[in-house]
């Protein structure tokens, strides 16, 4: 596949659709100039969230044309009562109107969720100021997971100076992974793999392969591989393995020879987030991959998160593929 296939991928799966995706965070240059550069391509139709003098302040100060792009001060919009409305039946009992009131003009990734949970956005992207707690507690809250799916999980799509497309979760969500919940990310992860375009071949990682160490964190990743293959029967998958015996085809046929995935994985997914976080860092940093993310799989509707340290070009892609979960989901 080439360097910008799953990019390419997502944008023919959005093209002349006018997904329309929601940027909570419009005081920010890079928001603003993902937007900006959005709605002058056309591809997604954007909505900026903030104070409008204060987003055309930013906009003055950096060189930025806003146009036509849509901005939407929440303190004014004309489908607040409408939102507060939906906000308090999604919360079914756990807020009061007034609550829903303070939150909705509060906090800006409660409106943009609110958004897209009453069909007026397809998607939000959120991050490049909070943080991943902030974009995700209001999407858990509002949009909730998927039938099947017991929390959210965070992939990054690494891409290779070569080309190479990987999958690695969890990155952003869950600290700790339990054997059934590990399991239920694997197919998750493959599912979004798919969506990409990819044919996922799936790795559950640890420091042993194949009984190489005994240890209780082998037997949970042993205990999720099998709960993996239940929930999935077809999906080509195997665990546990270690990163080189998943992704190495000669230290697979030494480490595990008789496996049908091991030195051809490409999802792989860390034990915990301690993991998971470290090695695509290290993928990032020192084996000049471009890590794309993190995107959030398990929600009933796209809501995906930014890095604080993200470029204008990283809000652009994350908006795209945003918008082909929307089509997809």
């Amino acid at each position: 596949m080439s360097n910008s296939s799953i990019l390419e991928m997502a944008t023919k799966a959005i093209d002349g659709k006018n997904l329309k995706i929601v940027f909570p965070e419009g005081t920010d240059k890079r928001i603003l100039e993902a937007a900006i550069k959005h709605k002058e391509d056309g591809l997604i139709h954007p909505i900026v969230l903030g104070d409008k003098g204060q987003i055309q302040k930013v906009a003055d100060e950096n060189g930025l044309h806003l146009a036509d792009l849509e901005i939407i001060d929440p303190q004014y919009d004309e489908n607040f009562n409408f939102l507060v409305e939906k906000f308090v039946e999604a919360r079914k009992g756990k807020a009061t109107t007034m609550d829903a009131e303070y939150m909705l003009k509060k906090d800006n990734n409660y409106y943009g969720v609110m958004l897209v949970k009453a069909g007026l956005a397809d998607g939000m992207v959120s991050g490049a100021i909070g943080t991943t707690g902030d974009t995700i507690r209001p999407a858990l809250q509002l949009i909730k997971t998927k039938p099947g799916v017991s929390r959210v999980s965070g992939i990054m799509v690494m891409i290779g100076p070569n080309g190479e497309q990987l999958i690695f979760a969890d990155t952003a969500v869950n600290i700790t992974l339990e054997s059934q919940e590990m399991a239920e990310v694997a197919v998750e992860s493959a599912e979004t793999a798919r969506g990409f375009g990819m044919d996922p071949r799936v790795a559950l990682l640890s420091f042993s392969t194949k009984g190489s160490a005994k240890h209780d964190l082998v037997d949970k990743v042993v205990k999720a591989t099998k709960k993996a293959k239940e929930l999935a029967p077809d999906l080509p998958l195997d665990g546990e393995l270690q990163f080189d015996a998943a992704i190495d085809p000669t230290t697979a046929k030494n480490k595990a020879p008789k496996s049908d995935v091991a030195g051809t994985a490409n999802v792989f997914v860390f034990p915990d987030l301690q993991a998971g976080n470290i090695g695509y860092k290290i993928a990032q940093r020192l084996g000049g991959y471009k890590a794309l993310g993190p995107i959030l799989q398990g929600l009933n509707a796209p809501v995906n998160d930014l890095s604080r340290g993200c470029s204008a070009q990283d809000v652009y892609e994350i908006a795209i593929i945003t918008a082909s979960q929307a089509v997809n989901k």
